[in-house]
């Protein structure tokens, strides 16, 4: 069954650009389908990664998580619960 994660983070101001084009860069991770980032307003981006299998994604954690560290230090923190960013994951039920 395919898998997804959900990112959303709120870079710095005069950030957005570098955030984007660090995130933007290809990640070499087997089972990663898709890559997407949207711009959710003015301020904040959701990064978006289909996987092949929830198996998939806890292999690529140890990238994902250095992917984040480029841009850590370019992103506000959201609160104290969360830090910079606001993850989500799971199963993806329908897709058309």
């Amino acid at each position: 069954m395919k898998f997804s994660n959900v990112v959303r983070m709120q870079p710095k101001e005069g950030e957005f650009d570098n955030v984007v084009a660090i995130a933007s860069e290809p990640m070499d991770a087997e089972g990663i389908l898709q890559n997407i980032i949207i711009k959710t307003s003015d301020k904040t981006l959701c990064f978006i990664g289909v996987w092949e299998s929830e198996e998939h994604i806890a292999k690529a954690r140890p990238k994902m998580i250095a992917q984040l560290d480029k841009v850590r230090d370019k992103l506000e923190v959201l609160s104290e619960e969360l830090g910079v960013t606001d993850p989500v994951s799971g199963p993806i039920i329908f897709e058309h």
